[in-house]
Parts: structure tokens; C-alpha cells; sequence
């Protein structure tokens, strides 16, 4: 089979194209034959050696993965051979074939096309996760997301409402990127490198401010978000693109009784594996039943990793993006 590998830590250079026998499976654990692979910005992360969820070359990227079930261990009982699914896979997923863990494998439903499929595992299960779990958010609350026009931001943008969210506040890196998001549903999309956040949100929601944040930035943008978290308000940290960490103040969260937490699916997969089977069927049924549009942005070639990896550093995708063998 044809496969991506990482042989050594780099730009988008170091993504070659090499032939490799197709992976065995073990008992627990199916074969799957790749139709459609997303590009997520921690496969990016992992090319350069930042990311917490991968060891050292040579490895094959790809978190998520949407195909047909080739095989299937001995003691795999939740799917079968021909069965279409997603999966995060054990080894990544830039490639012809794939192995994951039955329990981190999913049938999905016959009206949601590959494409789909291979755009939603990461994007929609780190939104589902991060709004409804970490943040818990409620009917009526004020949610702002950064990095809006994104895959996660403009999925996140339509969970939130599906929660209730009363106000949907965006934030994104260019104005090119306002159009992406407000047609996600954000009731408001700001550029945070051309206006004050802290001022404009406190305009939007009349001195309030928001009561959830979601932050993959860090760095400066965390800490100014910290200025408008309402009271009682939780801001949820799952990156760190700007590639600085952001600095909080204890007294600044007591005193008005705000939280700030964390979210990693890398994390969860790995140590708790079982619990995102409920999250996975929730998300699948907001895709079946249109409640949840994934946007797709642009499709690449297997062959043409680096080409993908590129257009996503060059900070003007919106979106996701796919591989296709």
C-alpha cells in the first residue's frame, strides 16, 4: 500500500510517499481500506515534533479516518467486514489502509457520504466535548470561539446553538475569514489582530461578557480573554497555536468564581477510550439528521500531503481539509 511517512521532524517536506506492506491486526482490532482522511492542525503539530500525542519518526500521520472495514480480529464484535466507518486509528491514517481498536471504531449512518465522514471524527467530537463536558454550557449562555472560520470553530459554532447558546461570538486572524464563520452561525465575528476583543465583546453583551470561551490560541489572546469572562464564566483550553502559553492569575478566578480548564482528545483517547463511544453517536446524529454541517474547505490527493499540510500553514484555509488515496 501507498503511505505517508514522517522520517524525520520538519516542514511539510518531510512528508514522503513510500510503498509498505499493509498493516495485521490484532484480535481487538479491525483493517480498515481508507476512503477519505482529514488534515488536523495537531498532524501538523506531530510533523514538527510539538505534538504530545506522537513519539519520534518514522511514523505515519492522520488522527481520524473514514472507510470500509477490510477485516476484523477475532474477537471484534461492533462491527464486520464491509461495514463503512470512522475510526482514530492506532498507527495514523495517510494512507491506503489503516488499523484502529473496536473500540474506537464506529459505523456510520448510509446518508453521510466519506467525505463527510472523514471530515467530522476530530473536529466534531473536540467540539461536542469541549462545549458540552468541560464547559458545560447552558440554554441562554454567551459562548465565544476562536479561530472561528476553522474546522473546529464552525463546527463548534453550530453545537453551541444546538445547546442553546444565546449569543455565538467569533473570533478570527484575518477578515477574509468573517464570511466562514458568520455562514456557520456566529451571531458576531471580530478580527482580533485589528480590534480590541475586550471592548468589542463587553459592546456586544452589554457589559456582561461571555460566559464560555473556547481558546485553541494561548498565548496573548488567553489572557485577554480573561478580561471578558463573565463571572462565573469557564474558558476551555485545547491548544496553543500562537505557540506561547497564556499566563493566569489565581486571584483573577476565586474571587469571581470563574474556571479555566483543559481538553485534549489525544489525551482521552489514549486513557479513556471507552468514553467517547456516547459523544461519537451524539455527533453522528446531528450530521444524519442536519443539525451539523461539517464544512470542507479543500480535498488533496494522498500524494499531495505536503501540498495539504502547506495550504493549512499558510493560514488562509477555513474549514477542513481531506486526503484522498
Amino acid at each position: 500500500m501507498k503511505a505517508i511517512y514522517v522520517n524525520r521532524f520538519g516542514g511539510p517536506e518531510v512528508l514522503e510517499v513510500i510503498e509498505t506492506t499493509v498493516p495485521l491486526i490484532a484480535p481487538n482490532q479491525v483493517l480498515i481500506q481508507v476512503a477519505a482522511v482529514s488534515v488536523n492542525f495537531a498532524d501538523i503539530k506531530a510533523r514538527l515534533g510539538k505534538y504530545h500525542g506522537k513519539g519520534n519518526p518514522p511514523f505515519i500521520p492522520g488522527l481520524d479516518v473514514a472507510g470500509i472495514v477490510e477485516s476484523v480480529g477475532n474477537s471484534v464484535k461492533n462491527v464486520k467486514v464491509g461495514d463503512r466507518v470512522i475510526a482514530f486509528p492506532a498507527n495514523g491514517s495517510y494512507s491506503e489502509y489503516c488499523v484502529a481498536d473496536d473500540k474506537l471504531t464506529y459505523v456510520i449512518p448510509d446518508n453521510v457520504s466519506f467525505d463527510i465522514a472523514a471530515a467530522c471524527p476530530v473536529v466534531s467530537v473536540t467540539s461536542y466535548n469541549l462545549l458540552s463536558q468541560s464547559a458545560n454550557v447552558k440554554k441562554g449562555e454567551i459562548v465565544v470561539i476562536h479561530s472561528a472560520s476553522g474546522g473546529i470553530g464552525t463546527t463548534a459554532i453550530q453545537i453551541a446553538k444546538v445547546l442553546g447558546a444565546k449569543m455565538i461570538i467569533g473570533t478570527v486572524g484575518n477578515d477574509e475569514k468573517i464570511a466562514t464563520a458568520k455562514s456557520a452561525g456566529a451571531d458576531a465575528v471580530l478580527n482580533y489582530n485589528t480590534e480590541s476583543m475586550e471592548q468589542r465583546i463587553l459592546e456586544l453583551t452589554n457589559g456582561q461578557g461571555a460566559d464560555v470561551i473556547l481558546d485553541s490560541i494561548g498565548g496573548k489572546i488567553f489572557e485577554e480573554s480573561m478580561k471578558y469572562l463573565a463571572p462565573f464564566g469557564r474558558i476551555v483550553c485545547f491548544g496553543s497555536s500562537l505557540g506561547e502559553s497564556g499566563i493566569v492569575k489565581t486571584n483573577d478566578l476565586h474571587k469571581t468564581c470563574r474556571s479555566v480548564l483543559g481538553y485534549s482528545l489525544g489525551t482521552q483517547l489514549k486513557a479513556r477510550p471507552e468514553s467517547l463511544a456516547q459523544p461519537v453517536s451524539d455527533v453522528l446524529k446531528l450530521i444524519e439528521n442536519k443539525e451539523l454541517k461539517i464544512v470542507i474547505s479543500k480535498k488533496f490527493k494522498l500524494n499531495e500531503a505536503a501540498e495539504a499540510h502547506k495550504w493549512i500553514e499558510s493560514r488562509n484555509s477555513v474549514g477542513k481539509v481531506l486526503l484522498i488515496p
